[in-house]
């Protein structure tokens, strides 16, 4: 399985008064991961974007086992957990600087028409996509 590792830096802004990561910042960093493993594979969201196309989250699960403080750095790495040619799921884990998991989750995604929301078949619409995906899942680099 073809994972990407992405460094975070915890920025103030984006603690609570405990000076813990205030849980919904977790769902931007599962995004930043998951930006950088599309890019990893070669493609952009933007290029998408361009062709009337985006990619809303449909779904998100996520799971806390330990805070990450202010001032700490901490990993998001993310990977496809599960594609099958319209629906494409993520695997996402926050790991912190020693190296333990302190968040896990998902999301899934769908890719529909900009102006009317209809979903596309990934597979059909963006075959280079589609093939890509499959690779990662089986651990095959590009």
């Amino acid at each position: 399985m073809h994972k990407v590792r992405t460094p975070i830096k915890v920025r103030y802004q984006e603690t609570d008064q405990m000076g813990v990561v205030y849980h919904a910042n977790y769902l931007i960093w599962f995004e930043i991961g998951r930006t950088a493993f599309v890019e990893s594979l070669g493609f952009q969201y933007h290029e998408m974007e361009a062709e009337g196309v985006v990619s809303p989250v449909v779904n998100a699960n996520i799971q806390f086992k330990h805070p990450i403080r202010y001032g700490e750095d901490a990993f998001v790495e993310t990977w496809v957990d599960s594609y099958n040619g319209i629906r494409t799921t993520y695997g996402y884990q926050v790991i912190d600087q020693a190296g333990e998991i302190a968040v896990t989750g998902t999301t899934q995604h769908v890719i529909v028409r900009k102006d009317n929301f209809r979903p596309l078949s990934l597979k059909k619409h963006f075959p280079e996509w589609d093939q890509a995906y499959k690779q990662a899942l089986e651990g095959q680099e590009q």
